[in-house]
């Protein structure tokens, strides 16, 4: 590693002129670990170090005898199995940690983020319906330094059918349920995508489909999801849509949907051949979110035998989607779910055939290739942004190592410790 050697040396001697705080910004720091996967298809690296300046990663490699001297990034975090940041594709934030995040303490509302989100290494998390204005006051805080908390994006107020409300929406606080957007035109549509995103959201949400307590499921009309669409992409933006059942999922396809924020979850299969090689064919992305489903299905107190059967047929057909070339995002669904412990969701997409370097791809690499940001993330290497997570474990050898975080940094600086 003589360049490692040779810039770790230049920049500690050159940390020596300044002042000792802007030393500590710009000197060279090293994360040590039992092993680092540095991305998905590259291979591990035994008794490695991940070297980081200024919050981007400058070198990685085994560890080297002649950097010895090279100061601790974390010193607590050390001695861990490294990988890049993950992201969560799929959360919301309206649950009571987060209300009024303008003015709430911030202890309460980096308490809430970590419940959720930094203590399962996820270190970007795409917010994909929630009451957008709070939850842009919640990234504000975050970015400006108030509290530690991953980095935030969000679809702001999402898009549903005229009188279109789902039935599982009916414990939320009537007064937010008010603010969620029901459009009957076009016209009204296309206002409301364009508000959402000169507030300063970075997606749009499309209910497709919504479940009724009485009668069939409310459908959006396709003129107004293919305008929605069309003026989310004229802005630079891509569109996630929930499909809730096959039907929705054609129309996902005609409106030129880029992301399902779940697959038809419980639809029997074998889902149409036809249809899922669309999607694939259109470059369409599935959140797998099958913890969701045996969620569901809990609450709604359907009996194991029965309940276990449908599970598994949505697991299968995932895994087959995947299996013959379909991308997939990791997803939760958390904050909508109670139980955000994502260990479950690991063990499911291992049952759908998925090995553990590409359930690390859905947490890496496929949503940074996804956004466009493939140069600044989802890797462990030189120019990288320092966003890592340091595991208790090896993945590769169980799966549920995924969940078991010792330290999540985010710019090379810890947002969570164990």
């Amino acid at each position: 590693m003589p360049i490692a050697r040779i810039s770790a040396a230049a920049l500690l001697c050159c940390s020596m002129a300044i002042s000792s705080s802007q030393a500590a910004e710009t000197a060279v720091r090293a994360l040590r670990g039992v092993k680092a996967y540095p991305a998905p298809d590259a291979p591990a690296i035994d008794d490695a170090e991940v070297l980081v300046r200024d919050g981007r990663i400058v070198n990685i490699g085994p560890r080297d005898p002649a950097l010895a001297g090279v100061p601790p990034l974390a010193p607590g975090c050390d001695g861990g199995v490294l990988m890049a940041g993950f992201q969560n594709s799929h959360v919301h934030l309206n649950g009571p940690a987060f209300a009024n995040a303008k003015a709430a303490k911030a202890t309460t509302l980096e308490g809430g983020l970590t419940a959720l989100l930094t203590r399962y290494g996820f270190t970007t998390a795409f917010d994909i319906a929630s009451d957008r204005d709070n939850t842009l006051a919640l990234r504000a805080r975050v970015n400006r330094g108030e509290l530690k908390g991953p980095r935030l994006l969000t679809a702001g107020l999402p898009l549903f059918p005229p009188q279109g409300l789902p039935v599982y929406l009916d414990h939320f606080d009537p007064a937010f349920l008010a603010k969620l957007p029901q459009p009957d035109s076009v016209s009204a549509a296309l206002a409301t995508v364009r508000q959402n995103l000169d507030a300063g959201a970075e997606a749009t949400k499309l209910f497709l489909v919504t479940p009724q307590r009485n009668g069939p499921p409310k459908r959006m009309a396709a003129d107004i999801a293919q305008a929605a669409v069309a003026e989310t992409h004229r802005r630079g933006h891509l569109v996630f849509a929930h499909p809730t059942d096959l039907d929705g999922v054609r129309a996902a396809l005609r409106a030129g949907v880029d992301i399902l924020a779940h697959p038809p979850l419980g639809v029997p299969g074998p889902w149409p051949a036809e249809l899922m090689d669309a999607l694939r064919a259109a470059n369409v992305h599935m959140v797998p979110t099958l913890k969701l489903l045996r969620y569901e299905l809990t609450k709604e107190k359907v009996p194991a035998p029965q309940a276990e059967p449908v599970l598994q047929d949505s697991v299968r057909e995932t895994g087959r989607f995947a299996a013959a070339g379909g991308k997939l995002l990791f997803g939760t669904d958390v904050d909508y779910m109670t139980d955000s412990d994502p260990s479950e969701e690991y063990e499911l997409l291992a049952q759908a055939g998925l090995g553990p370097m590409q359930i690390l791809a859905s947490l890496t690499t496929t949503p940074a290739e996804r956004w466009n940001e493939a140069a600044r993330r989802g890797q462990l290497k030189p120019g990288m942004e320092a966003d890592i997570v340091v595991l208790g474990g090896d993945p590769a050898q169980l799966v549920r190592q995924f969940s078991n975080v010792q330290c999540t940094l985010r710019g090379g600086r810890v947002i969570f410790s164990r």
